[in-house]
């Protein structure tokens, strides 16, 4: 099987894989370092190349485990994109956070970006993630702040991840915003109607999802018994697996969104890539809507 077609994030944008390989879960995954390096190759071996990061994932810990792969393989840096967020501040007394709170300042930014670059082993961030909306965020310092990055070499690329449209639109005045990463799955439609994904294909950016098979509900009968018989026969008739028929659901979307595939199972990357191959036909795609609101179309 061929490897999957690298595709632009934006227009102006960098080249990202249709698919992201999420590492939220990497500190718990335990990986030797012989299964990560298993587990990265595997998917670049498929043609996911896009690696989506957050500072806090894993307690802090997550970047520093990826970053010694791609330590111990630099050649590779060339050839995949990294994907971090920053912003959210959980309460940890040790590091003087009281409360958990959001942080846009210009200050938290850049000191954040340099422990990213530091514990990934890079020099620069394909794409910096404001990882969600702060009431304080002042949209101008945070411009300012992106300026600064892009200038240095730092960050090459801009986003934002969970935003709604009006947050989005305010920062995306400011300063070019590549992309708004978000919760979209059967089990969580609102992006697709409530003008998130509509503002994507205004843009002209592509979004990104995570929890694109809500976080495996979608695979459990008991989360919505009716939806999941649909996925199950409908998958049978394809001939594919219902994590690719759902993911392929959300792909069919003209935002082309890219899911964040975020397991440990080399097999779940398989299915990620396969949905990527498989185009849904509209009353397909209608079938599975109808089995998730329990209801036709009006």
């Amino acid at each position: 099987m061929s490897p999957l077609h690298a595709t632009q994030l934006a227009p102006e944008g960098p080249v990202f894989s249709p698919v992201a390989a999420g590492l939220w879960r990497l500190h718990d995954w335990n990986f030797s370092p012989a299964e990560l390096a298993a587990w990265v190759e595997h998917a670049i071996q498929l043609g996911i190349t896009t690696f989506d990061h957050a500072d806090l994932y894993g307690g802090f810990r997550c970047e520093a485990l990826f970053g010694q792969w791609l330590k111990a393989n630099p050649g590779q840096r060339e050839h995949i994109q990294l994907v971090s967020k920053c912003g959210i501040k959980p309460a940890d007394a040790s590091r003087g956070w009281q409360v958990k709170h959001y942080d846009s300042s210009r200050a938290h930014i850049l000191a954040s970006v340099d422990a990213s670059l530091q514990n990934l082993g890079t020099d620069y961030l394909d794409l910096l993630l404001i990882h969600r909306p702060d009431p304080l965020l002042d949209p101008d310092e945070v411009a300012d702040t992106f300026a600064s990055l892009k200038q240095s070499g730092k960050v090459r690329h801009f986003g934002v991840s969970n935003f709604s449209p009006s947050q989005f639109a305010l920062l995306s005045s400011r300063t070019a915003l590549l992309t708004n990463q978000v919760e979209a799955s059967l089990l969580h439609g609102a992006p697709l109607f409530d003008g998130t994904f509509d503002q994507c294909l205004q843009a002209g950016i592509r979004p990104m999802v995570w929890s694109p098979l809500a976080g495996g509900r979608l695979l459990q009968p008991a989360a919505h018994p009716a939806l999941h018989a649909a996925l199950q026969q409908m998958a049978a008739e394809l001939a594919v697996t219902p994590a690719t028929l759902a993911l392929a659901w959300l792909m069919r979307h003209p935002a082309r969104p890219i899911p964040i595939s975020g397991s440990r199972r080399l097999a779940s990357l398989d299915e990620a890539a396969a949905a990527c191959r498989l185009q849904l036909d509209r009353q397909h795609w209608f079938a599975l809507l109808e089995a998730a609101h329990g209801q036709p179309v009006a």
